[in-house]
C-alpha cells in the first residue's frame, strides 16, 4: 500500500496536459500583446517625430507663422475710404480694379509698424503702396478669377514680405473687389 500512495502523489504533482497547453496559450497571448504594444509605440514615435521634425521650432516658417502669431496690425492699402484703384491687364485692356485690401502686419517689426500709432512707418508705406500697385498692374486678368483668389493673396503677401523683410506681413484680406 505504501507504494500506491507514492504513485498517487507523484501523478498529482504533474499537471495534466490540458492545463499545460492553457498556460502556454496565455503566455503566448501575453507575449504577443506586449510585442504589439511595443510595435504600436514605435510607429507612433516615428510618426510624431517625422511630423514634428517638418516644423522647425522658433523659425518664421509660413506654417508656424500662420498658426501661431501675435495679434497683427491691420492697415488698408491705398486710400482709407476708397481703397486702391489701378488699371489692370495692360495699358490697352481698359480694365480697372477697385479693391479694398487689408494687410495684417507683424507688430514686432519696428521698421514697418509705428509702435505708438499702430500705423505704417512712412518709408514702409511708400514701399507697400509701390509693391501693391506694381503687383496689381502686372497681374493678368485671368488671375483675378474667384477660383484663384487664395493664390492671388498668397502672391501679394509674398511680394510685400520680399519688400519689407520676411515675416512682416501675416496675411492679406480682400473686403471688396470690383473689376470693370
Amino acid at each position: 500500500m505504501p507504494d500506491e500512495e507514492k504513485e498517487v502523489e507523484t501523478t498529482a504533482a504533474v499537471p495534466p496536459p490540458a492545463v499545460q497547453s492553457k498556460k502556454k496559450t496565455i503566455i503566448l497571448i501575453v507575449v504577443l500583446v506586449i510585442v504589439g504594444l511595443a510595435l504600436a509605440a514605435g510607429i507612433s514615435l516615428f510618426v510624431v517625430t517625422k511630423v514634428m521634425g517638418d516644423i522647425p521650432a522658433g523659425s518664421e516658417d509660413e506654417a508656424s507663422e500662420s498658426r501661431y502669431h501675435d495679434a497683427g496690425v491691420f492697415v488698408k492699402l491705398g486710400d482709407p475710404k476708397e481703397g486702391i484703384l489701378v488699371n489692370v491687364g495692360g495699358p490697352r485692356s481698359g480694365k480697372y480694379l477697385k479693391a479694398s485690401i487689408i494687410v495684417e502686419y507683424n507688430p514686432g517689426k519696428k521698421s514697418v509698424i509705428n509702435e505708438d500709432t499702430h500705423s505704417l512707418q512712412p518709408d514702409a508705406e511708400v514701399k507697400v503702396n509701390d509693391v501693391a500697385t506694381q503687383f496689381l498692374r502686372s497681374t493678368s486678368l485671368e488671375d483675378f478669377d474667384a477660383d484663384k483668389q487664395d493664390e492671388f493673396k498668397k502672391q501679394l503677401k509674398d511680394a510685400l514680405n520680399a519688400a519689407l523683410g520676411g515675416g512682416s506681413v501675416y496675411d492679406v484680406y480682400i473686403t471688396s473687389f470690383l473689376l470693370q
